[in-house]
């Protein structure tokens, strides 16, 4: 079991994995459902996974989907949740993939494929696919801050996502978290899991911040975000200031129009 409390609510949560047979499950606020019988919103600064008729089932999914999208867990597994949201935990996806090592879950062939070249660009988003014999999804970040580096990538293996991209902590800059704490929330995170941008310094306890700490950040987001529809593809994602409402828009897109498709 995995438990602490939410990033944007502050209440406390817990998750457990069990293992069914069959598509992974969702099991939150009286719902039970495969993922895919769930809508995705990434309007609130996390994606929340909503019934049809829209009630909220759970928020801030996309570190713990990230976790399942390096390992392609996608059958074998329920996850049972107490609480609004996941469990913000170390701020990134390590302690999810390290529960995800210790479950028995076997991973999955991928099941969509890039099948052709395009660009999709919602607002200040734009999202480059590729058709290519590989998986890879980049991403390219702009703050307008020089301490954050601009970009990061994923060539597809679970090792690798492991070491490099899941300790990427959540991260935001001062002015931000001062919003929060005045509307009461984010009053339970840790200074270990969160990197604050101040005006003149980086305030991050526990592990150094490294310049593209950010970037992977985003990078474990959007391959959260992109398990919801199916996971990454094979072939390249290439996405510039990408956003929990522009991926899963983008997505939709892509699959309704053949872009991207089932291998």
């Amino acid at each position: 079991m995995i438990e602490g409390f939410g990033l944007h609510t502050g209440k406390p949560a817990r998750v457990r994995f069990v293992p069914i047979e069959g598509p992974v499950r969702i099991r939150a606020d009286n719902v039970d459902a495969r993922i895919d019988e769930l809508v995705p919103d990434g309007a609130a600064r996390s994606t929340t996974l909503r019934t049809r008729d829209g009630r909220a089932v759970v928020a801030t999914v996309e570190h713990l989907f990230a976790a399942l999208e390096a390992r392609a867990i996608r059958r074998g597994l329920a996850i049972e949740v107490e609480g609004p949201e996941l469990p913000l935990v170390d701020g990134g996806a390590r302690a999810y993939a390290d529960a995800l090592d210790a479950f028995a879950a076997l991973p999955s062939s991928r099941s969509l494929v890039v099948a052709a070249p395009a660009t999709l660009e919602i607002g200040a988003s734009s999202y480059r696919f590729v058709p290519a014999d590989r998986v890879r999804v980049a991403v390219a970040i702009d703050f307008g801050d020089a301490r954050i580096a601009p970009a990061a990538s994923w060539d597809g293996d679970a090792a690798d996502f492991r070491d490099r991209i899941a300790p990427a902590r959540t991260f935001g800059f001062a002015h931000e978290l001062g919003e929060l704490l005045a509307r009461g929330l984010a009053s339970h995170v840790t200074a270990e899991s969160v990197v604050v941008f101040g005006e003149h310094e980086v305030l991050a306890a526990g592990a150094p911040f490294t310049p593209d700490e950010p970037a992977r950040h985003k990078l474990l987001d959007l391959l959260g975000d992109l398990y919801v529809h199916g996971g990454a593809p094979r072939g390249e994602i290439h996405a510039t200031r990408p956003g929990h409402a522009a991926t899963h828009e983008v997505m939709r897109r892509a699959l309704d129009a053949g872009v991207v498709r089932a291998a």
